[in-house]
């Protein structure tokens, strides 16, 4: 398992558009979440012991917001052919399993993980109405325990997004493992 962080995107960068399949079997792209207050894109994928060990807490994000109209969108960009836990199949099996209240995309090519510049899962990007990025950093300050959370950081910068604020506290860079690149 390789540590890596996000790289940080540049605030106001334009969200890059996509037309993915998801494990609904349907297709998505930006225009499919034009009503959302906020959009907040997460690279995520199967394998990896971030992702499994905050997932559940991107789930209840997800529900204690819908109300707010913010929508959570999962990208799996992995290179399935070696990592056959981020296979087509078990990103439905899994999205089955722990019920994602959020469609979750397959980025086989890989060409949407790489315009929005994504090192790590999760990986976690926030977008305001005009799908301009705010906010690029950590879920939280405890991964590893939800117990332990004393900051929710990403909470804290939809909740900015949505008063239509500046984020005012320091970002700090997701962290997990990378994305597995195709040679």
């Amino acid at each position: 398992m390789a540590l890596m962080y996000s790289k940080g995107m540049p605030l106001g960068t334009q969200a890059p558009d996509f037309d993915l399949i998801a494990t609904d079997g349907l297709k998505y792209s930006l225009a499919n979440f034009s009503s959302a207050s906020v959009l907040v894109i997460v690279f995520s994928c199967n394998h990896c012991p971030y992702v499994q060990a905050t997932e559940d807490r991107f789930i209840e994000l997800q529900k204690q917001y819908t109300k707010d109209r913010v929508q959570f969108v999962f990208i799996n960009a992995n290179d399935a052919d070696k990592y056959k836990d981020d296979s087509f199949p078990n990103m439905q099996a899994r999205a089955a399993l722990k019920q994602y209240p959020f469609p979750y995309l397959w980025d086989s090519t890989q060409v949407v993980a790489k315009a929005y510049d994504a090192a790590c899962t999760p990986d976690i990007f926030v977008f305001d109405t005009a799908r301009k990025l705010c906010y690029n950093g950590r879920l939280d300050d405890s991964w590893q325990n939800s117990s332990k959370v004393t900051s929710c950081d990403l909470a804290r910068a939809i909740d900015a997004v949505l008063a239509h604020q500046k984020i005012q506290f320091k970002v700090i860079p997701s962290m997990g493992c990378s994305i597995k690149w195709k040679e």
